[in-house]
């Protein structure tokens, strides 16, 4: 036992003194910074295998029939949310997908149960403009909404700020799909119901566990920390969720919003992870996009959470979120930066 106390020890100093070795150019407080929130996020992804794999039986969730209904997700021609399509579709409901060449939709239209009711439209979302006209050309053929699926993101790479000046993991993964919440919500309002709400879904990630919402410095320009940056456009995403749903239901809007953490699942979204590098421990340990896709329907879908906007979601129960996320304060602060970040007045979010 001493032996392997002793091992560990050593193991662990020698990797700090390689880091620090490679990070020497940093002051040391972004180097601790660093350290924390790799070591950190290495936790949550430990404790999101072991909710997979422990909670593997709670993984499942129905599909009910929802004929002429309509639901809009961003991406979903690859990964999870092209499982989270083929889902919608055998639901027999209308899919409008929003990507960047809509015509890598076709495959998916001859290959999928219904695909006929796939429609798509182009969508980038590191542009606000795109997201705009992508609302737009959604609007004009559905004004009525019955689900708005946010399940399009990024993870890691290097600093790159969007044309619209936001770091990219920020723009994407949160900003772009808050404001196209804004701008889909009016016909989410149309298309729910008191006893069957429409659902907003935020694909999110356990990843948020170690983040918290630079306020300051939203873009991280001072020092940037990829691990840190898609942390924060994570727990982004859950505190949006619980704060738009808590606004609606003190006006009795019938439109409901959730977050998800699908699982830890093999997509390339691992791209520009060490993970990259053994494809083998992703293929052998981790979810297949269809399992992780079934939390995701589980959000969309099931009745029980009715009473329960605003949830955190993993494996079709509810997921452990950090302090920070359920900080109310902090939720209303990030809600009203995003508005004025995409160029909304807050009390006129959702509003025509």
């Amino acid at each position: 036992m001493a032996l392997l106390i002793i091992s560990a020890a050593v193991t662990i100093t020698i990797a700090t003194t390689i880091y620090w070795y490679i990070n020497r150019h940093k002051p040391i407080r972004h180097i601790l910074s660093e350290l924390r929130y790799a070591i950190d996020m290495q936790g949550a992804g430990a404790g999101g295998l072991i909710d997979d794999w422990v909670s593997v039986w709670t993984n499942r969730t129905e599909l009910p029939d929802a004929s002429n209904k309509i639901a809009v997700i961003t991406g979903g021609a690859r990964g999870i949310g092209k499982e989270v399509v083929r889902g919608l579709l055998k639901a027999n409901m209308t899919v409008v997908m929003g990507v960047r060449n809509p015509n890598s939709v076709e495959k998916l239209v001859q290959s999928m149960e219904n695909g006929n009711n796939i429609r798509a439209f182009p969508l980038d979302l590191m542009s606000l403009i795109s997201v705009k006209k992508f609302a737009e050309n959604v609007l004009k053929e559905f004004p009525e909404i019955n689900i708005l699926v946010n399940n399009a993101g990024i993870m890691f790479g290097d600093y790159k700020l969007t044309e619209d000046g936001f770091e990219t993991q920020l723009a994407v993964n949160h900003l772009s799909h808050f404001y196209l919440t804004h701008l889909l919500l009016p016909a989410l309002k149309k298309g729910g119901r008191i006893d069957e709400p429409a659902r907003v879904v935020n694909v999110s990630s356990c990843a948020h566990f170690p983040g918290k919402i630079y306020f300051d410095d939203i873009n991280m320009k001072e020092h940037y920390d990829t691990t840190a940056a898609y942390a924060q456009s994570k727990i982004a995403q859950i505190m949006t969720a619980r704060y738009v749903n808590r606004i609606l239901e003190d006006k009795d809007v019938p439109v409901k919003c959730y977050s998800v953490h699908p699982g830890i699942v093999d997509t390339d979204l691992f791209q520009h992870s060490n993970f990259s590098k053994f494809p083998w421990i992703r293929r052998a340990f981790f979810k297949t996009p269809e399992k992780g896709a079934v939390s995701v329907l589980y959000a969309c879908f099931d009745k029980d959470i009715l009473a329960k906007g605003g949830l955190y979601i993993s494996n079709c129960k509810e997921g452990f979120s950090n302090r920070f996320s359920k900080n109310e304060k902090y939720q209303e602060k990030l809600f009203k930066l995003s508005c004025d970040l995409v160029g909304i007045q807050a009390e006129n979010f959702g509003k025509n």
